[in-house]
């Protein structure tokens, strides 16, 4: 998940689609603009903008720090104040670490990214603010949104870089339209999970086996022994091949026993 594999830059966007805006206002390091830049791709937002970011910031050092993602820095847009960053928007969305005196509704990202989502597919734009990394945003820039979004952290330690807060909103704008499963199951090559039949093919091969053996003894609890061992099997969800496999093994095992039965017969 930490490498730096990646589309070709001119691929990076393939995925995207019109996302809430991300606006960082007076920014200090390239660095920290790189790296959202990699957090803002990661989730499918392109819609970078700058407020009054600290002049002479390094370019360069945003690029290296943007791991593939400064095809961001190419499109970014900045403004000189907040007002002119937000003009073209219909909903605002101010990033906080702390209470406000003001009235306006909190949310936390997983609200904040569903509530945009329906606003944007109604047609509305909408933005967020991130405030300057050593004190995030003023009270004159939260009066202009409309609703602020708090993350619930630890209360002790609840201080994150400017990167990090960018990652968590994005994210759950991300995951609220997202449609992958919860889990899903991770085969390798062309197999599948085992049906019933070469299940219950591979367990009349091992307990035939084991009959033979004399593992299944005493008779009285026969049944019980091959309960347990059909539930091993059952709990593992064995693909086609696996089962395969192990019918391989079984048969391997009963040649060698054989093979050894005969040289001591000799």
């Amino acid at each position: 998940m930490s490498g730096a594999d990646r589309l070709p830059k001119a691929d990076a966007t393939k995925y995207c689609e019109d996302g809430p805006a991300i606006i960082l206002v007076r920014t200090q390091l390239g660095e920290n603009i790189g790296m959202v830049c990699r957090a803002m791709l990661n989730c499918g937002l392109t819609d970078l903008r700058l407020v009054n970011p600290r002049p002479g910031w390094s370019r360069e050092k945003a690029t290296t720090a943007a791991v593939g993602a400064d095809i961001l820095l190419d499109t970014m847009r900045i403004f000189d104040t907040t007002e002119e960053a937000i003009a073209d928007l219909t909903h605002v969305y101010a990033t906080t670490a702390r209470g406000r005196d003001m009235s306006k509704p909190v949310l936390t990202p997983r609200k904040a990214a569903s509530r945009m989502r329906g606003q944007i597919n109604g047609g509305d734009k909408c933005g967020v603010l991130f405030g300057r990394e050593s004190s995030g945003l003023t009270n004159e820039d939260v009066v202009l949104a409309d609703t602020t979004i708090m993350v619930p952290l630890n209360p002790a330690y609840m201080s994150l870089n400017l990167a990090q807060a960018v990652l968590l909103t994005g994210y759950e704008w991300f995951q609220s339209g997202d449609d992958t499963p919860e889990e899903q199951e991770n085969f390798r090559g062309e197999t599948r999970h085992a049906n019933k039949h070469e299940l219950v093919g591979m367990f009349e091969h091992l307990e035939s086996s084991l009959d033979d053996t004399g593992f299944l003894w005493p008779p009285e609890k026969r049944q019980s022994m091959v309960n347990n061992i059909r539930n091993v099997f059952q709990r593992a969800k064995m693909t086609e091949q696996e089962v395969k496999t192990w019918r391989g093994i079984i048969s391997s095992f009963m040649k060698f026993r054989r093979q050894a039965k005969d040289r001591a017969d000799d």
